[in-house]
């Protein structure tokens, strides 16, 4: 079983040398420049690399970016078993990672927060305490007191 540093370092490898190679060396259309390798996970016996990536565009692109990729896995293995000369080139997973609609779902969520806040911020705005301004008792403000 391979050490925690090694595999990072042949995941760190698989992901530029599938970025550069989708960058200049794989020609399909689907796989233009907008696609992005965001990260790259290699198992511990290092047989095994899941990619994630991102496809800017619509819902079509993600799909047509998907088949692209499938349909270039093996070029894609033989460039990364070239560039690391591990005596087993890991199969690669291709996975469409969920960051970005993670992050439009937080994105949302703190809009609705603010939008929240400013409402209460408006209804409070002219209101006036429902008892007196400081509702504590202090020693010798009691009409208790007085009346001794």
């Amino acid at each position: 079983m391979a050490d925690n540093a090694r595999a990072k370092r042949l995941a760190d490898l698989i992901r530029e040398v599938v970025a550069q190679k989708l960058q200049r060396g794989i020609k399909d259309p689907r796989l233009g420049s907008h696609v992005t390798i965001t990260d790259t996970r290699v198992t511990g016996d290092l047989r095994e690399a899941t990619v994630f990536y991102t496809v800017y565009g619509d819902d079509e692109e993600r799909a047509a970016a998907a088949a692209g990729l499938e349909s270039a896995k093996g070029v894609l293995r033989s460039e990364v078993g070239r560039a690391a000369g591990v005596k087993f080139t890991p199969t690669l997973a291709f996975v469409a990672d969920a960051l970005p609609d993670t992050a439009k779902t937080i994105e949302d969520l703190l809009d609705k927060a603010r939008q929240s806040d400013e409402q209460v911020r408006q209804a409070s705005s002219g209101a006036a305490y429902a008892g007196e301004a400081d509702p504590y008792k202090k020693p010798g403000d009691d009409e208790d007191d007085a009346a001794e």
